[in-house]
């Protein structure tokens, strides 16, 4: 399972411009079953991605797609976490 933190970058302005194609690739994520829960990082900081089913290496691929990542309107920071316990809701996550 992985946690990716979106946070804004140099070119924050810009995030008008990139935002269809962000919505594409975040649509895309749950189509392939990847992405689990997306959202914002409060207070306005940026974006978090609940991953899952996928390698590391994948899901660095699939970032780098990400429009917002290419142009530099956020920066990525994937974390990988190896889920040891979960509430009965989420035990698919220790698969």
């Amino acid at each position: 399972m992985f946690v990716v933190l979106l946070k804004f970058s140099a070119n924050k302005a810009d995030a008008p411009q990139h935002m269809t194609g962000h919505q594409q690739w975040i649509r895309q994520g749950f189509d392939d079953e990847v992405f689990l829960l997306v959202g914002s990082i409060k207070p306005g900081v940026g974006g978090a991605v609940l991953a899952h089913n996928t390698s590391a290496e994948d899901l660095q691929w699939r970032v780098a797609q990400d429009p917002f990542v290419a142009a530099d309107v956020v920066t990525a920071d994937i974390v990988e976490i190896a889920a040891g316990q979960a509430d009965d809701r989420l035990k698919f996550l220790l698969d």
